[in-house]
């Protein structure tokens, strides 16, 4: 990490249980390329504070285009006219 990164963080401990924290490590190697306990758990702390509304998802918004598509050709530029019928 930069001395950057580092200046906006606080270190701080952190009590897990055993089994946790062999659950973390086997995620981590298994991650291509294998990431830290640390950031997995800034990750899962972030997603989970997101998902109840104390901070700003950090993960943009993915959406899966249907197999076969809406049936019409217009919809990127009249989609408030669909939406609105």
């Amino acid at each position: 990490m930069t001395d950057a990164i580092l200046d906006r963080m606080k270190q701080g401990a952190l009590s897990l249980p055993d089994d946790l924290v062999a659950d973390l490590d086997r995620f981590g190697r298994s991650q291509e390329p294998p990431r830290d306990p640390g950031e997995i758990v800034q990750t899962a702390v972030r997603d989970y504070l997101a998902a109840h509304g104390y901070q700003r998802p950090t993960r943009a918004l993915t959406i899966t285009p249907a197999e076969r598509g809406s049936g019409v050709t217009d919809l990127s530029l009249q989609h408030d006219r669909y939406f609105a019928e």
